[in-house]
């Protein structure tokens, strides 16, 4: 038997159970190691193979989509650096839960630490952040191989799956001759069960739920609280929405709606949605006078810091987690309670044992959340709808102009707090989603483009420096003509940094923090075969949003700002929002 017939069948059966299983995305960096696994990937009717060149904006590329679409994606490099130039994205699909296949190409054994070229130690090579790791054998015909090629593939895409989703890792080391044979007729056949229907291997999972004896005790506690909080932090599943809101009527909490939690834009009932806590929870009356019994949270730790400080300034506060995989997403550190159930499931479990209790009415606690609510809407409104570009503006704009249906993408450091203040409730559905695993701005231009190529109407909003980070995934938009939007908000450095103490030291903080690169991106963005516009004023704005979203292929907006005009407006939004929330709270008393 021949090097290269092993490698065939071999790989063939691995490629054909992963379509099997579910996995029908690849993207793949060019290499030579590589060649059997991407030769057969890209022969394979039910995989489509998306080639991205750069490996670090790859692994972002294959993020986006399998967070947009939920279901695993394939990821293949050849050997060496290649490989390492993965974990940023590894590392952000870990901690984000969202399901990755690393397929890492290797020399064999013989070729490994004697000075062979492109040669590393590649085993465990992301350490803990990853759900598996496998070190596949050398690829054989025996029937034995080819089932145990099928079965690893299944384990892979079902690990990745499982909760709490994550990526899994195998590699795979290959000898030359390197080139498959595609002719062969029994190419995705090897190791198949003859009169058996596929998968090789089926893996079932059930769904977390309490029993029913810890839900009656759970609404019979709570129904007696008044004063209660309902939080959802970043989430993506749709079906949470409309039982968190019925829950949050049920008992009569205000329900705090993080910007990436899916409750601030849909058509359903917002009326206890609050969306603006991130500005009132900055202010020290509020946070003293707002003295909550329990907090019931879901999904990760919200964006706020205003809101973790608020938990960290209670902590006696009852805290119960209400998480659907096991983990532990507590940076609070206080947490009384981690419940480990389907939140859908616990929703309505909660709600069908509710009705054997008195509803209360609506309270005083609930009425003071909801009105200190309304007033910072409106305070935020007025201050951010000002004549002249702002950073805060551009969301405001957004609000009133994406097509329903959209994904809104943002950047970390400003734009995802600028999310988080400016993006308020909505009656137009719109999806919104952030890296938020590691708060990284590396990666975010090619994730939110791996959206964008799995079917969603992409808008990303992200600062000049993470732009730059990134400039190589713009690539996968002129290879694979990929339709999106990029607003780059460039206020010519690190904006975040005007908002911390480093921005008092001024000897320093421009060169170590503020960091002005000075760049025209106009050009890059024309090589890369997108259009580009540089607006200065919200009319351009707009045109120019509307332009992006008619014509094909990818868009970027400029907006420019000053990052100590933009630190400065910010400031005065808050205070304004602490005057009223303090008329507010003089109401009570």
């Amino acid at each position: 038997m021949s090097v290269r017939d092993a490698a065939t069948a071999y790989v063939g059966a691995f490629v054909d159970e992963l379509a099997e299983c579910g996995v029908h995305r690849a993207v793949i960096s060019p290499g030579s190691r590589s060649t059997p696994m991407a030769m057969v990937l890209a022969a394979h009717p039910g995989i489509r193979v998306w080639m991205n060149v750069d490996e670090r904006s790859a692994g972002f590329f294959a993020l986006g989509m399998a967070k947009a679409t939920g279901e695993p994606v394939a990821l293949l490099c050849t050997s060496g650096t290649a490989a390492a130039n993965y974990f940023p994205a590894v590392a952000e699909a870990h901690l984000s839960r969202v399901p990755l296949v690393v397929l890492t190409a290797d020399r064999p054994h013989e070729l490994r630490d004697v000075g062979a070229p492109q040669a590393m130690d590649q085993l465990r090579l992301y350490g803990s952040h990853v759900k598996w790791f496998a070190e596949m054998a050398l690829p054989e015909k025996e029937e034995t191989m080819l089932r145990y090629a099928r079965t690893n593939a299944g384990r892979a895409a079902a690990t990745a799956k499982a909760g709490p989703p994550g990526p899994v890792h195998l590699n795979f080391p290959f000898r030359e001759p390197l080139v498959p044979d595609l002719n062969d007729s029994a190419l995705f056949s090897g190791g198949k069960r003859k009169g058996r229907p596929s998968p090789y291997v089926r893996v079932a999972q059930g769904e977390k739920e309490l029993p029913e004896s810890e839900l009656a005790a759970l609404a019979a506690e709570w129904s007696r609280v008044e004063r209660g909080l309902i939080v959802c932090g970043p989430q993506t599943d749709p079906e949470l929405v409309k039982p968190l809101i019925r829950l949050a009527e049920a008992l009569q909490f205000p329900l705090l709606a993080d910007p990436l939690s899916q409750l601030r834009c849909g058509d359903f009932d917002k009326a206890r949605v609050v969306d603006g806590y991130d500005a009132f929870l900055r202010d020290a009356d509020a946070v003293e006078k707002l003295v909550p019994e329990v907090v019931i949270r879901f999904g990760a730790m919200p964006v706020s810091k205003a809101f973790l400080l608020y938990l960290k300034a209670h902590p006696d506060c009852r805290q119960i987690v209400v998480d659907a995989d096991e983990g532990w997403r507590d940076p609070t550190l206080s947490a009384s309670e981690m419940l480990y159930a389907d939140p859908v499931r616990f929703c309505k479990g909660l709600i069908r044992h509710m009705k054997n209790h008195r509803i209360k009415g609506e309270t005083l606690w609930s009425r003071r959340w909801l009105q200190i609510n309304h007033r910072t809407q409106e305070v935020v409104r007025r201050w951010g709808d000002t004549r002249s570009l702002s950073e805060g503006g551009v969301f405001l704009e957004l609000a009133g102009l994406l097509p329903r249906e959209s994904l809104l993408f943002a950047g970390n450091s400003m734009p995802v707090r600028d999310l988080e203040t400016f993006f308020m409730k909505g009656d137009r559905p719109v999806r919104t989603m952030a890296n938020r695993g590691v708060n990284g701005i590396d990666g975010v231009v090619s994730t939110a483009l791996g959206t964008a190529a799995a079917g969603c109407h992409t808008v990303l909003v992200l600062g000049d420096l993470s732009f730059y980070h990134d400039l190589n995934g713009l690539l996968a938009a002129k290879m694979h003509r990929i339709h999106a939007t990029i607003i780059v908000i460039n206020n010519d450095g690190g904006g975040i940094f005007s908002f911390l103490p480093q921005a008092s030291e001024a000897e320093h903080f421009e060169k170590l923090f503020g960091t002005p690169i000075g760049l025209d991106f106009s050009h890059a963005v024309r090589m890369y075969g997108g259009t580009f516009d540089r607006v200065g004023d919200w009319d351009a704005f707009r045109d120019a949003l509307r332009r992006g979203e008619n014509r094909e292929g990818l868009s970027v907006i400029e907006v420019v700002t000053n990052r100590r005009e933009n630190a400065s407006l910010h400031r005065r939004i808050w205070q304004a929002v602490s005057e009223a929330v303090a008329e507010e709270l003089s109401k009570g008393e």
